[in-house]
């Protein structure tokens, strides 16, 4: 009883984020909330360590140190500049930060895409004298949807890939065309919510600051990630391949490891592994298995319910809480190859409903008020809402055609 209770209130802190007058984050309350179910004998500590899925790490560490390598070799700026100096209205404009920001995602972590390119986006539209609203939220919406027809586009879609072993190739596949219609969508919704700000004026060229690169570094960072795309193809394991690519770019001569480590989001680690002790303890505590037996005649009935509910699950506990959550029973299907690919395009688009929707969008909207812009709920919801049951809905179609 004691345990039940304890994961009850572990997974509704999660979802609300913070625990009144405490100061704990997502990860301060995971990490608490799996001692404390160790301590109360919900799960044991040998128990604990072996329900890590470190495959799971190893996959997000190593993006991690290839995103801060493209990040100190001057990648972001370079595209961010020369992408969008071929601007000439802002029907383009828009255009061009949507796109970029998503393709981006898929090869790159949509949350370290937007870190990147916000203030870059900002400083920009601010010399244009442009409504810099719609474009940021352009820009945060887009790496989600970018990031989710990869296994490296997010961290998700990392759990997914690791926990079904599916290749690269079998998980951008069936999710591809729906996250570039989508891209589109999101494209034309904006300007429609918006359509004082995107009229035929054309843009007068900017002269930007000349832009410092790292050469070897970026030559180096293009290799490593082309060998890790490489192995992809020949199906290697994501996580695996992934590792190569971070191993060849901490060989070097030139960067001190510190400056790479200094990136490292090592709560969002933390998050993972706690969480990972919390799931497993749902499942064995049997409070897993109440669940399911209560929901599985409609969650997992066909693919359209599942979407819905993992939407709803998404922006409840969080994408990848829903993820872990959802991940045994998944496991349990004869044919689960669909309900993975579902899983990572559900709750990936279902990031863009709100601001906490997803990491992404609240890197973005944060960024955004220390510079003075102010994005608040209802402008984002007005667009968030429409964007993620349009996108959700192409997704289901398109994969109930598919499967």
């Amino acid at each position: 009883m004691i345990v039940t209770i304890l994961l009850i209130c572990s997974l509704t802190a999660i979802a609300i984020g913070y625990i009144p007058k405490f100061r704990m984050n997502r990860t301060t309350i995971a990490l608490v909330s799996a001692t404390f179910l160790v301590v109360t004998g919900g799960i044991g500590y040998e128990d604990a360590i072996k329900s890590i899925h470190f495959d799971t790490i190893i996959l997000l560490f190593s993006m991690m140190i290839i995103n801060a390598n493209f990040g100190v070799s001057g990648f972001f700026n370079l595209i961010s500049m020369t992408i969008i100096k071929r601007a000439k209205t802002p029907k383009k404009l828009l255009f061009i930060i949507i796109f970029t920001s998503g393709l981006l995602s898929s090869l790159l972590l949509n949350d370290t895409v937007a870190i990147m390119f916000t203030p870059i986006v900002i400083n920009m539209l601010a010399k244009l004298n442009r409504n810099p609203i719609p474009y940021l939220i352009g820009l945060g919406m887009a790496t989600n949807i970018g990031s989710a027809m990869t296994p490296i586009g997010n961290p998700q879609n990392m759990l997914i890939a690791s926990y079904s072993g599916m290749s690269f190739i079998d998980f951008v596949t069936p999710l591809f065309a729906v996250s570039i219609v989508s891209l589109f969508v999101l494209y034309y919704v904006i300007m429609f919510f918006y359509k004082d700000e995107f009229n035929n004026i054309e843009i007068v060229p900017l002269e930007f600051e000349r832009i410092r690169l790292y050469k070897p570094l970026l030559i180096k960072s293009i290799i490593a990630t082309s060998i890790m795309l490489v192995m992809f193809f020949l199906k290697f394991s994501v996580a695996y391949s992934a590792l190569v690519a971070a191993a060849i770019l901490l060989f070097t001569r030139r960067i001190k490891p510190e400056r790479v480590f200094r990136e490292i989001d090592w709560s969002l680690l933390v998050f993972f592994s706690s969480l990972f002790v919390i799931t497993t303890t749902v499942q064995s505590s049997g409070l897993g298995d109440k669940l399911y037996h209560i929901f599985k005649n409609y969650i997992f009935s066909g693919i359209t319910p599942f979407s819905i509910s993992m939407a709803l699950f998404s922006n409840i506990v969080s994408n990848v809480p829903a993820v872990m959550l959802f991940s045994p029973f998944i496991k349990t299907i004869e044919n689960p190859y669909q309900y993975w690919i579902i899983a990572a395009m559900s709750s990936t688009f279902a990031g863009n409903l709100t601001i906490i929707g997803s990491v992404a969008n609240i890197i973005v909207v944060e960024l955004a008020l220390k510079h003075g812009i102010k994005i608040n709920f209802t402008n984002f919801f007005k667009t968030g809402v429409v964007i993620t049951i349009t996108t959700i809905s192409i997704g289901v179609i398109w994969l109930n055609i598919i499967f």
